[in-house]
């Protein structure tokens, strides 16, 4: 029995290595997706969380489960898995030795890991195809069909997934099995079935959900440079499909270790796509952050005037549902510039705009003798609103543009 004892050391040395990265970036998955809801919180209140903001906690969920069952598989199944094993170590393996438990437990942890990671990806997508509805409220069913089919593609693909998980070995125990061998289709840290279904999940939906938002902004008003940071952004998911990519193939060139590396890119991509879902909120508080300690280097530090839309692409940042407000001027016809061409002082702004109603004003004092006037507000919290009137110099900073969120 010595092949198990050599097999069993080399595995749970590699699992702890493994395990060491598995929590190190799952506390940074978990401490970004913190960020975002404060960001979003911060930006429109706790009851005004949409549905984007509550998928990517479901997601958190099943990256809690999926981290603790990599976990589980390094820990107390020694990284094996009823894989890489020859026809004679098959035959050699006693029901009584310790290994065969630790293989068995580990196949089973395999098609639980299978199955919390389809979930968990597949709720990161919903979450990113909700918040693409968030940015695209009242700009038609012309940009918001192709949000609608991503919805389907990522059901599809979830369907499609968990029934090769759970169907493809026929019957069901045989996931587990140890002697007689049962077959690559049954060996689930590297069932070649689930290796291509998944895959193919994610290049189908990945590279979708990615272009979904490139076309408007790349017809939008905002400089060549926003334009390119943006697409950045928001093409952040690709890095997820690269995980992905080099997943399988390791998984299908390297078969011996399958257990191990599906655990390792397994963590890696799940990290990627966790990260990259909560980047365009993040990205937002991050540079609100830099521009308070570097200036306007990282935003705009001057005043200008702005058209508040009554809809369209909302806000990429902050998230402020732009939306639901009343009392605003009239819409811009550039969608793109009106998502992202406010200000952190103007979506705060925006944002305050019902205490800003409440708020009590007193009639300016005036001098004896002299006509009372009517042009400012003095506001009770020292806040000063001035009121001037109409001129062809405030009808020319009407129509000035507002800076850039980016």
């Amino acid at each position: 029995m010595g092949f198990g004892l050599e097999a069993r050391d080399a595995a749970s040395e590699a699992a702890y290595k493994t395990n060491v990265e598995l929590w190190t970036l799952y506390s940074i998955g978990v401490a970004v997706t913190i960020l975002r809801t404060y960001a979003r919180v911060k930006t429109v209140g706790l009851r005004n969380l949409r549905l984007d903001d509550y998928l990517i906690w479901v997601g958190v969920i099943f990256y809690t489960a999926q981290t603790a069952l990599a976990y589980s598989v390094g820990t107390f199944a020694g990284g094996l898995a009823n894989n890489s094993m020859t026809t004679a170590q098959r035959s050699a393996l006693l029901v009584t030795d310790p290994e065969y438990h630790s293989r068995v437990f580990g196949s089973k942890i395999q098609i639980a890991g299978w199955t919390t990671y389809v979930a968990l990806i597949n709720s990161l997508k919903l979450s990113m195809l909700a918040f693409y509805l968030r940015l695209m409220e009242g700009l038609g069913r012309r940009y918001q069909i192709p949000i609608y089919v991503g919805f389907g593609f990522v059901a599809a693909s979830f369907v499609a997934s968990v029934i090769t998980i759970f169907a493809s070995c026929r019957p069901f125990h045989n996931n587990w099995q140890i002697s007689p061998d049962p077959g690559n289709v049954c060996q689930p840290a590297i069932a070649k079935p689930v290796i291509a279904v998944t895959f193919a999940a994610n290049l189908l939906t990945d590279p979708y959900l990615i272009f979904i938002p490139i076309p408007m902004l790349w017809k939008s008003s905002l400089k060549t440079i926003k334009k390119i940071a943006t697409t950045i952004v928001l093409s952040a998911g690709i890095f997820i499909l690269v995980c992905a990519t080099l997943k399988s193939v390791f998984l299908l060139v390297e078969p011996d270790d399958g257990a191990q590396i599906a655990d390792e890119w397994g963590t890696r991509e799940t990290f990627v796509a966790v990260i990259t879902t909560n980047l365009p909120m993040v990205f937002h508080l991050f540079r609100i952050w830099l521009t308070k300690a570097f200036g306007s280097k990282f935003g705009s530090s001057h005043k200008t005037n702005y058209k508040s839309p009554s809809g369209g692409f909302q806000t990429i940042g902050g998230g402020g549902d732009y939306a639901s407000r009343k009392g605003r001027g009239p819409a811009s016809t550039d969608p793109i510039t009106i998502g992202m061409t406010f200000t952190e002082s103007e979506e705060r702004m925006m944002e305050d705009d019902i205490k800003m109603r409440n708020m009590k004003t007193y009639a300016t004092p005036v001098s004896e003798g002299e006509t009372p006037s009517t042009s400012a507000i003095v506001v009770s919290n020292q806040i000063d609103i001035t009121h001037e009137t109409l001129s062809s110099r405030t009808s020319e900073q009407g129509a000035t543009n507002a800076r850039e969120v980016w």
